[in-house]
């Protein structure tokens, strides 16, 4: 992921690397503790995820509508 700063007239880009962990990691993670079970759907066996994509996941699974 790119991060763009300004500073005078001068525009530079940053390659910033976004950290990935395993579905049993982010499962194990004291962030996620109130939400194994959801977690445990949502995120699929041997893929990696950063935690903005877990959180957007999350996010878009609450939203979701009853059925």
């Amino acid at each position: 992921m790119a991060r763009k700063t300004k500073s005078a007239d001068v525009e530079t880009v940053e390659n910033v690397e976004v950290m990935t962990f395993s579905k049993e990691k982010i499962i194990s993670a004291k962030k996620y503790s109130n939400r194994k079970d959801i977690l445990n759907e949502l995120l699929d066996d041997g893929k990696e995820y950063s935690f903005d994509q877990v959180d957007k996941l999350m996010d878009d699974y609450m939203k979701g509508k009853v059925k």
